[in-house]
């Protein structure tokens, strides 16, 4: 028995779990109160894509006579093809039977229909990956094959990451969902079903709170809902996570509460411990924290408790016990590296940082707390809690789900894991702001980051200051040159679509990100259709934008708003020229045609000239230090060889430094004295030092035997060495 049933509904990530339900356990383990957590979504996955589960999927498909396009004809006729190996594939995806991996790629194994058909560049995307990851693509591509037989003749809401969406997509009002919710069960929700009423017999919960972060959660959220109010009536049931967060705050729709007793908003610690209390005391008052209930037949907030929100240090640290993790399934949908890191490989997951500290993008919604409340996390703490979940999960990577990581705390973070001697791989969200210099870059690679996500937006520098992004173009080609040189993967969020934009500004845009990829200084990107919502400063005052809403009735959900552009451009009309150019560049391929190539409508020429980009990156050398900036040494004690050398009758005392890394060898020569200075100065400079040492100090040590250390730092040899790994941050 458990005080709380903590659930995820199906679906969201296969490779794995979302980190919702492990934060809030962490906390609940700090208030002694027991909880058991599922992934449903994971659970139905494993429980649907067996032999014998899709045996009586095609045997249902025939007998319901559903099997009409040609790609089902195909799959059905095939079926003793695809069940033949499909527990074989499902444990391969999961790590298990790497071997599989050569029968896998060979051309005649898996059965092939639709999916197949995008196989064209698999030479260039696994040419460097290697035979698991090809192997992992053509998997996951048999999978999706039966995905489409799945939708077409079962169940057309099935899809991999998410069910019945359409359903939870700006639900204004509740009646499609609680219409469909009055249907018999689909032969998903009968799998999933089963596996709730198992776990509601071995946990027996006071309290089952279900997180909802995607529209694609909703309906079986409510499905499970239903399920638990008509059989165990005594089982209180609360809603929350992203979903609620920022579409039901303006709830008033009283049906929501024949499924849920509570729905509760923004951070869950509080609001959880609030609601066991409530339901487990025998007081007549209810204490609760941005809590939605019904009373008196009508829906009420309540936020009548005086409790402060617990701080980020005090919220304990992500569980993940319970949680199936050595069966979640490591997918490649598309053959991109970025890409796969969404899909590919379980993260432990972790946020740096609550809220955005720039936190005045326009298009966002930055009026929410889990945006505008800003509280960053301690590195000591931070890297307490990389090392719990190690040894708890035994994964060692780590995925931080910051909306946007600031460059001071990934800087301490970095340097922590670095003193630690922690053997870690990590990636997360950033602004391409200037504080990433490249050693700055060059650090964080060294403590284990392989990988960053930014939004570059609209590629123009009118539309980035309309959006108060804080960037220009220019800086962020400059920034993901610095992280590309420390072999640091970039991948950038692009909008089109934004209020006042013009066709000529779009057009603009395309060009500076097929500069950016034929540079190389970008690897992966995706471009969406700017959303407008209505707790962002465009939706809250969509007058200065030039945008006019078209606003619903709300009794359910509330978030995006459909909208007019003052100027009447149809930016829907660019979606297939800009996601098929994007797909060429990150292939390596296209950038010598004229961008009208990947329209089929007439385009405007470009403004932008050819090296703009190019242009950007011809930074000038920085002779000039911040006193205060740590100074690092991140290579080896050089071999060290005293040497003379006279010339015109004058003998100089030398000293020659041989350093190697992993891959290369530097060389370089100094002044005796000086050089063994150096040298005694590197052990010093290593980052498993307890204290580092600044510009400024080292400076002041140098000054004291020679003079004018900056001619020093600057000269020659030293700017070599610091190419080498000597860094400043």
């Amino acid at each position: 028995m458990k005080d709380l049933l903590l659930i995820t509904p199906p679906f969201t990530q296969l490779n794995t779990p979302y980190p919702a339900t492990a934060y809030l356990k962490g906390f609940l383990n700090t208030k002694n109160i027991s909880a058991y957590q599922m992934d449903l979504g994971i659970e139905v996955i494993l429980e649907l894509f067996t032999k014998k589960t899709f045996e009586n999927v095609f045997k249902i498909a025939f007998e319901k006579n559903t099997i009409s396009s040609e790609n089902a004809q195909r799959i059905y006729t095939l079926r003793h093809e695809y069940l033949k190996p499909l527990n074989q594939v499902i444990a391969f995806l999961q790590g298990k039977n790497p071997t599989f991996a050569r029968q896998i790629c060979t051309d005649n194994f898996l059965p092939r229909a639709s999916r197949f058909e995008q196989l064209d560049d698999m030479d260039w995307a696994f040419g460097s990956m290697g035979l698991q990851d090809k192997a992992k693509h053509l998997a996951t591509l048999l999978l999706e094959d039966l995905s489409d037989f799945i939708k077409e003749c079962i169940d057309e809401n099935f899809g991999f990451s998410r069910y019945a969406e359409r359903l939870g997509q700006s639900a204004n009002a509740f009646d499609d969902l609680y219409n469909t919710l009055q249907q018999d069960y689909t032969f998903i929700d009968k799998i999933s079903i089963q596996l709730l009423e198992h776990q509601l017999q071995q946990t027996q919960p006071k309290l089952v709170c279900i997180s909802v972060p995607f529209p694609g959660n909703l309906y079986s959220a409510f499905r499970c809902a239903q399920y638990i109010k008509a059989n165990y009536p005594n089982i209180k049931i609360s809603l929350g996570g992203g979903f609620p967060n920022t579409e039901l705050r303006d709830l008033t729709e009283t049906r929501v509460f024949e499924f849920f007793d509570f729905i509760t908003l923004d951070d869950g610690e509080l609001p959880i411990e609030l609601l066991y209390q409530h339901i487990t005391s025998n007081s007549v008052e209810t204490t609760l924290k941005r809590t939605f209930l019904k009373e008196n037949n009508e829906v009420v907030y309540k936020n009548n408790s005086p409790k402060a929100d617990y701080k980020q240090a005090d919220i304990g640290t992500p569980d993940y016990s319970d949680l199936k993790l050595d069966q979640y399934i490591s997918v490649i949908e598309i053959a991109n590296p970025m890409h796969s890191l969404w899909s590919d490989g379980r993260w432990n997951k972790l946020t740096m940082a609550h809220g955005c500290y720039w936190g005045k993008c326009t298009f966002c919604d930055i009026s929410l707390d889990y945006i505008k409340i800003y509280e960053p996390i301690a590195a000591k703490l931070l890297v307490d809690r990389m090392e719990q979940l190690i040894a708890q999960t035994g994964e060692n990577g780590f995925h931080f789900v910051d909306e946007a990581a600031p460059p001071a705390l990934m800087k301490a973070l970095a340097l922590e894991i670095l003193k630690r001697e922690l053997v870690v791989t990590w990636w997360t969200n950033i602004r391409f702001e200037k504080n990433f210099t490249q050693d700055l870059c060059l650090l964080l690679k060294a403590s284990g980051c392989i990988a960053v996500s930014g939004g570059l937006e609209v590629a123009s520098d009118r539309l980035l200051q309309l959006i108060d992004k804080g960037v220009s173009v220019e800086q962020v080609a400059q920034v993901t040159r610095h992280f590309t040189v420390a072999n640091i993967m970039v991948h950038s969020y692009l909008m089109y679509g934004y209020p006042t934009q013009t066709e000529q500004e779009t057009i603009d845009s395309l060009e500076m990100v097929r500069q950016l990829f034929e540079l190389g200084i970008i690897q992966s990107g995706f471009w969406h259709q700017f959303a407008l919502t209505t707790h962002s400063p465009i939706g809250k005052n969509p007058d200065a934008y030039g945008v006019t809403p078209h606003y619903k009735d709300i009794s359910f959900a509330n978030n995006d708003v459909d909208f007019s552009d003052q100027t009447g451009i149809d930016h829907s009309k660019f979606s297939y020229g800009l996601k098929k150019s994007l797909f060429n560049y990150m292939h390596g391929i296209g950038f010598d045609l004229d961008l009208q190539d990947w329209f089929d409508f007439k385009i405007p020429r470009t403004t932008i000239t050819p090296f703009y980009i190019e242009d950007c990156l011809a930074e000038q050398p920085q002779f000039q230090m911040k006193p205060n900036a740590k100074i690092i040494w991140l290579g080896h004690e050089p071999l060290v060889e005293r040497f003379t050398k006279t010339k015109k009758g004058f003998t100089n005392q030398l000293v020659s430094l041989q350093f190697h890394d992993k891959l290369e060898r530097l060389d370089i020569t100094l002044n005796e004295a000086e050089g063994l200075w150096l040298v005694n100065q590197l052990e010093a400079l290593q980052p498993t030092n307890q204290k580092l040492i600044t510009f400024a100090q080292l400076k002041a040590d140098f000054e004291t035997q020679f003079e004018n250390f900056e001619l020093f730092w600057f000269s020659k040899p030293i700017l070599e060495l610091q190419e080498f790994g000597l860094l400043s941050v």
